[in-house]
């Protein structure tokens, strides 16, 4: 399994109301981070501030001109979601994950073991 590259692909793929976040992040950009806070509603995350209206496209995600990898302008205070991801081998599949090399696809047990014990060690 290679390093995440920035590709961006779960990060597009989980826009549009596909994340959640926990209480505990929702408090600490209510009473830290209303720049994020802003973007809550009803508990649900990625809301337009103007509209109320879910957000096609998580408003965070950045990608400089000229490049090819995206990066995250909330990182370090980002969704417990994107904080655990990725968790399954699986989902890494359906997401198509440029972490994954052919060896991973041959044998999803032993990926699996392998992010589990990077999640474990990091």
């Amino acid at each position: 399994m290679k390093a995440c590259n920035s590709c961006g692909k779960c990060c597009i793929k989980y826009s549009n109301g596909a994340l959640s976040a926990s209480d505990a992040d929702i408090e600490l950009w209510e009473s830290l981070r209303p720049d994020i806070y802003r973007y809550v509603r009803d508990d649900k995350i990625w809301m337009d501030p103007e509209t109320g209206n879910q957000i096609e496209l998580c408003p965070w995600l950045r990608k400089e001109p000229n490049q090819t990898s995206f990066n995250c302008a909330i990182y370090f205070d980002r969704p417990e979601d994107c904080r655990v991801y990725p968790a399954l081998v699986s989902d890494m599949i359906n997401d198509e994950c440029e972490m994954l090399e052919p060896k991973d696809f041959a044998d999803t047990r032993k990926a699996q073991d392998v992010l589990d014990t990077k999640f474990r060690d990091s």
